[in-house]
């Protein structure tokens, strides 16, 4: 039987496409190792939300091929999306599948895998075209195949995809749950919506039937992910909404810690916040992403709130939940940002309580309005601005630690160890957002009461504890 790896590049959301391609694969019968060295098959599920993302990929192409130029490579999600000729001339792959026809790489290529011995890449027996949905397709000869659809007319449904005690698996212990995908928003520098398509939710008897499934195969958290996780609900008929959801998640499962991803700022409601500080069931994080504290900048890229109203969102979590923790996401050097605008983003940033950020350089995404605008920022600036943000994010993050040292909270262990036999140590993750090290070989996905340290790496001892719903 064909063996297959899975490389994943990205965000939660692709997180949760990787974690459903690999059930698939299992589902049909075909092995998973651990090492692309050992695959027949391997499936890079990229991103292409910055240049960079799109040169990783590119990296981990010519090093898989290299070290195994047997193996098929596939290349999936957003990148082959949005550029698939592009990577269809890469040595060594074989076929470039957009997110059109994600969901069904799985049945595709087992069955042209399987039975009977591997060709090349330059097979003609690619997929037959009456295996496939329906959608406006390219089936291109080349270099390597691809297999594109119009993501807009024909989106794949956002459906249960998992099997849980797969997704358990290796060291995920706090499986993801995408439950939206898409974006009907259009900021001015992003790409996403172009490979994702329109806004489009899970059901919410199917969310609560994946919870249960994921529950009852051990998962003791689970992450709600989404494109555009706020906007969960408001294409099903009937309408539905992240809080509504999250209630019944609460009511009707016995899920023991929820996380969400990102979401944005105009749907960190005053509700929403109340709701996720009414139970110790919600990790108190919130990941809210600023992009720019300058409110020219903002309208430049289209976003639609301003730095006021982001402020007032972020004291509001500070008062009602002291002790959450707070990301956001940066960006630098957009088109006609200026050293004012930089130092009104980094005095705002300075003001308000954030515990980390994650700092991007503007990077030019082909199709997007801000491909064409003038004004670009010397990258020597960029970088420079970009150096600033992650000193001050080391210093915010410094200071969240030291105000929560010494205080009792549960952490859930992962599955990474390390240390000596006389000092090891097993990381855990508290509900807001802390990285611990515990004292000892411990199994992963347990619950710990903990006191953090002002000192990331210093291990500590820890009481195991059971939650019972």
């Amino acid at each position: 039987m064909a063996t297959f790896s899975i490389e994943n590049f990205g965000c939660r959301a692709t997180d949760a496409d990787a974690s459903a391609l690999r059930n698939g694969f299992l589902r049909q019968g075909l092995t998973a190792v651990p090492d692309d060295r050992a695959a027949d098959l391997v499936v890079i599920n990229t991103c292409t939300v910055t240049a960079a993302a799109d040169s990783q990929t590119r990296e981990a192409v010519r090093k898989i091929h290299r070290a195994n130029p047997a193996a098929r490579i596939v290349l999936t999600g957003c990148y082959a999306q949005r550029a698939p000729q592009e990577l269809a001339q890469l040595e060594g792959v074989c076929w470039v599948i957009g997110n059109s026809h994600q969901s069904e790489i799985p049945s595709m290529l087992s069955e042209t895998l399987s039975p009977g011995p591997l060709s090349g890449s330059g097979g003609s027996d690619f997929v037959p075209l009456m295996n496939l949905s329906g959608g406006s397709l390219s089936l291109a000869r080349g270099p390597a195949k691809i297999l594109t659809g119009d993501i807009f007319a024909g989106m794949p449904a956002i459906g249960i995809a998992t099997t849980p005690r797969a997704n358990l698996e290796g060291d995920r212990t706090r499986p993801i749950l995408k439950i939206q995908d898409g974006c009907n928003h259009r900021c001015s520098y992003c790409v996403i919506p172009f490979v994702r398509g329109r806004s489009r939710s899970m059901q919410p008897g199917e969310v609560i039937e994946e919870v249960r499934s994921l529950t009852d195969a051990g998962a003791r958290e689970i992450v709600l992910s989404g494109i555009n996780l706020g906007a969960y609900g408001q294409d099903l008929l009937p309408r539905a909404d992240l809080g509504s959801l999250v209630r019944r998640i609460l009511g009707e499962t016995a899920l023991e810690r929820l996380r969400f991803s990102s979401i944005e700022p105009a749907d960190v409601t005053e509700d929403f916040i109340s709701l996720a500080a009414s139970s110790d069931r919600i990790a108190p994080h919130f990941h809210i992403p600023l992009q720019s504290g300058s409110d020219r900048i903002l309208r430049s890229m289209h976003r639609w709130y301003r730095a006021r109203h982001y402020a007032e969102r972020l004291q509001l979590i500070r008062r009602v939940i002291p002790s959450a923790a707070i990301g956001a996401d940066v960006i630098v050097g957009f088109p006609g940002e200026t050293e004012e605008d930089f130092q009104v983003t980094e005095d705002l940033i300075e003001q308000l309580p954030f515990t980390y950020l994650h700092v991007f350089s503007f990077s030019e995404r082909p199709g997007t309005k801000a491909e064409k605008l003038e004004n670009r920022v010397p990258q020597e600036a960029i970088r420079d601005r970009a150096r600033k943000l992650r000193a001050r994010s080391l210093t915010k993050a410094g200071a969240f630690r030291a105000s929560q040292a010494g205080r009792s909270m549960p952490a859930l262990t992962l599955a990474r160890t390390g240390g000596s036999l006389n000092e090891s140590w097993t990381e855990a993750l508290t509900g807001n957002y802390l990285k611990v090290r515990i004292a000892g070989h411990l199994p992963a996905n347990g619950w710990y009461e903990v006191r953090p340290t002002a000192d990331p790496l210093a291990a500590l001892p820890a009481r195991g504890f059971s939650v019972k719903r």
